[in-house]
């Protein structure tokens, strides 16, 4: 009867941890502000990007272009500039910005995620 009190303690304990974690707020992002920023408007010094099939693609760059901070819908990240054959690489051993003459494709992993965008005027 003692072991099992002790194993619905531990459990009830677990589950008790695993709550506090799921309770742990996100929503504080380094340049938006909040997890439910207006997508619709690029955020406040990044640059556009228009690509295929309709998607948006803001980045930041950063100290001087030695890394770029690449904001999507629904998550943002750092990427620090690379050696590239040609253009300007940026990535994280995951994700790999590529930009070259105002064209950007984003790939995570092997596959390009961001494809055929375009920087925007203005």
């Amino acid at each position: 009867m003692q072991i099992r009190i002790k194993g619905t303690a531990a459990l009830a304990c677990a589950m008790l941890l695993l709550a506090a974690c799921s309770s742990i707020s996100l929503d504080t992002l380094p340049f938006s502000g909040t997890k439910e920023r207006d997508t619709t408007r690029p955020p406040e010094g990044a640059s556009v990007y228009l690509c295929e099939g309709g998607k948006r693609l803001f980045v930041r760059y950063l100290d001087n272009g030695a890394a770029a901070w690449v904001i999507l819908p629904e998550r943002e990240f750092r990427l620090d500039k690379t050696t590239a054959d040609a253009g300007t690489r940026y990535s994280n051993g995951s994700s790999t910005l590529s930009v070259t003459d105002g064209a950007a494709t984003l790939a995570e992993g092997a596959a390009a995620t961001y494809a055929g965008c375009k920087a925007a005027g203005g």
